[in-house]
C-alpha cells in the first residue's frame, strides 16, 4: 500500500483571533461521514477555519522580557490541572512557557480553556494553535475524567505564554495528510479527529532585542525520517519569520518513540541536521523526560522526548523539573525542561 504522505510548504501564517471559530453540527456530520482518506482529510482541514487561526489573549505584566529570559517547555498531557501546573511554572521563574497537548473545551478537562487559565494565573499573554479537532472523548483512561458526554469545542493544541507582549504570532501546519484520520495510517475509527502536528511561532521583545520562540509537537506515530522532515519545515518557517533573530524551539519531539523497548533517541537524524543549520541542543537537560501519570500509567517506560533547539543564544541554568504538584500528584506524563538563554 502506498501511503499518501506529503508535506506543505514551510510557510507560517495564521489569523489571530479572540476566539476560535466553532465547528458547526453540520460540519461535524460531514467529518463523521467523510471517507477516511488523505484526500478527504485535506479538504476538511482546509474548510475548518480554526485550523488556520491563532487564539490570543491574556495580559502581559512586562513591556519586555529580561535580557536573559528563562524559558520552560512542557507537554502537559491535556492539562488536567491548570492552576497546579501554573504554580509549578511560577516556582521556576519562567518568563516564556512553551506548551503542548493543551485542551480547550474537552470533556476530559472539564471543558476548560486550559491555556487561558494558566495564562491568567501567571499574569501572562498567550497564543494558542489547534493541533487536532477531536470528536471523541478520548482514551478509556481519559473517559474516567469526563463528567460530560460531549466536547464543548473539541480543540487540542500547542501554546506560547509570555510575561511580555507577543509582537507577532504565526502558525505552521507540519502535515495535512490525516495521520490520525486516514485509515491508511491506522487511525482509530472510534476517535475521529482532523488536524495534524503543528508549531506556534512568536516574536517577543527582550531588553537586549527581540527573540523568536517556537512551541511544537512532532509526530509520535512515525519514524525518524518523518520527524526530521517536520523539523526541516520548522527551521525553514522560522528563517522566514525571524530572519537573523535569535531562536528558541522547545517541545515534545517524540524522539525514539517509534522503537521500543529502549526508545533510543540517538537514532533520530534531526539532531545532526539542525546542527548543520547552526542550531544547538545543549540547553536540554540530561535524563529521560517522561514519567507515569494519571492518564499514562506506564511505570517502566521512560523516554527522552523533550528538547530545546536554539540559535544565536547560550543556554544556562538548565534543569529537568519533576511534574508533581505540591502534594506529589503527577501533573503530566512529561517533566518540564527549563533553561535561561543569553545572547551568544
Amino acid at each position: 500500500m502506498s501511503l499518501d504522505i506529503t508535506f506543505p510548504l514551510a510557510r507560517a501564517s495564521g489569523q489571530p483571533v479572540a476566539a476560535l471559530t466553532q465547528v458547526t453540527e453540520a460540519e461535524k456530520t460531514r467529518i463523521l461521514n467523510a471517507p477516511r482518506t488523505s484526500e478527504a482529510h485535506r479538504d476538511l482541514l482546509a474548510a475548518t477555519p480554526a485550523m488556520h487561526q491563532i487564539q490570543t489573549g491574556g495580559s502581559a505584566d512586562l513591556t519586555e522580557l529580561p535580557a536573559a529570559p528563562r524559558v520552560l517547555a512542557w507537554n502537559l498531557e491535556r492539562c488536567l490541572f491548570p492552576q497546579a501546573s501554573a504554580d509549578l511554572v511560577r516556582a521556576q521563574g519562567a518568563d516564556v512557557v512553551l506548551l503542548s497537548e493543551m485542551d480547550l473545551g474537552m470533556a476530559r478537562t472539564g471543558q476548560r480553556n486550559t491555556t487561558a487559565e494558566m495564562a491568567e494565573a501567571l499574569g501572562m499573554t498567550y497564543a494558542y494553535g489547534v493541533e487536532f479537532f477531536e470528536m471523541g472523548l478520548g482514551s478509556p483512561t481519559e473517559l474516567e475524567f469526563c463528567t460530560d458526554d460531549f466536547n464543548a469545542h473539541g480543540w487540542h493544541g500547542n501554546a506560547i505564554l509570555s510575561k511580555a507582549p507577543l509582537t507577532r504570532v504565526a502558525l505552521l501546519r507540519l502535515d495535512d495528510h490525516g495521520h490520525w484520520f486516514a485509515s491508511d495510517f491506522g487511525a482509530d475509527p472510534l476517535q475521529p479527529r482532523i488536524g495534524g502536528r503543528m508549531a506556534v511561532l512568536a516574536e517577543v521583545p527582550t531588553e537586549s532585542g527581540p527573540i523568536c520562540v517556537v512551541s511544537t509537537h512532532l509526530e509520535s506515530n512515525s519514524g525518524p525520517q518523518h520527524r526530521q522532515r517536520q523539523m526541516e519545515l520548522i527551521r525553514q518557517a522560522v528563517a522566514d519569520f525571524a530572519g537573523d533573530m535569535p531562536v528558541i524551539i522547545g517541545g515534545d519531539l517524540n524522539t525514539g518513540n517509534h522503537c521500543p523497548p529502549d526508545f533510543d533517541w540517538r537514532v533520530e537524524g534531526l539532531f545532526d541536521w539542525m546542527e548543520g543549520q547552526g542550531y544547538r541542543w545543549d540547553a536540554t537537560p540530561e535524563g529521560m523526560t517522561t514519567r507515569p501519570s494519571l492518564i499514562t500509567r506506564h511505570p517502566d517506560r521512560q523516554m527522552k522526548l523533550d528538547w530545546f533547539a536554539h540559535k544565536g543564544l547560550i543556554g544556562t541554568d538548565i534543569d529537568l523539573i519533576p511534574a508533581l504538584d505540591a502534594g506529589g500528584q503527577p501533573l503530566s506524563d512529561h517533566n518540564p525542561i527549563v533553561a535561561r538563554f543569553y545572547r551568544d
